[in-house]
């Protein structure tokens, strides 16, 4: 197993920071932005795009995900996501789902405003008793 890299999350909050304003919301006009610490050291970026086609868009976790596995990274050792206003904007359900693939419920997920780092949770505090890769394992 490879060993974890150092977590910043100013750093990736900056990079979350830096593609949200880059998100395609013409729909909603709420846009995220995540940014992924993954397994290999590299931060990888995504930012949510809409679809007339609603909702057949794709949430800025996911953009994240798809980013780091194009990438060459295999797991995340920490996510940041970005949101506007004031209420924290923590990853809907399907995301969590989506990081849990590549994630260890003890993976620290870091919620976001304009203004920094909110709140930072467990996987395992968003998304309990889930349900992941192991599960399929006999």
């Amino acid at each position: 197993m490879a060993s974890q890299p150092e977590m910043d999350f100013e750093a990736l909050f900056a990079v979350a920071a830096r593609v949200q304003p880059l998100a395609y919301a013409p729909y909603s006009r709420f846009k995220v932005g995540a940014a992924i610490l993954a397994d290999d050291g590299a931060v990888y970026p995504g930012c949510n795009v809409e679809n007339a086609a609603y909702p057949s868009g794709s949430c800025a976790e996911q953009g994240a995900i798809s980013a780091m596995i194009a990438g060459g990274g295999l797991r995340i050792a920490a996510i940041v996501v970005m949101g506007e206003g004031e209420m924290l904007v923590t990853p809907c359900g399907a995301c969590r789902q989506r990081i849990r693939e590549f994630a260890d419920p003890n993976t620290p997920v870091a919620i976001a405003g304009p203004g920094g780092i909110r709140q930072r949770f467990s996987l395992a505090e968003l998304l309990p008793a889930s349900f992941g890769p192991d599960n399929l394992r006999r």
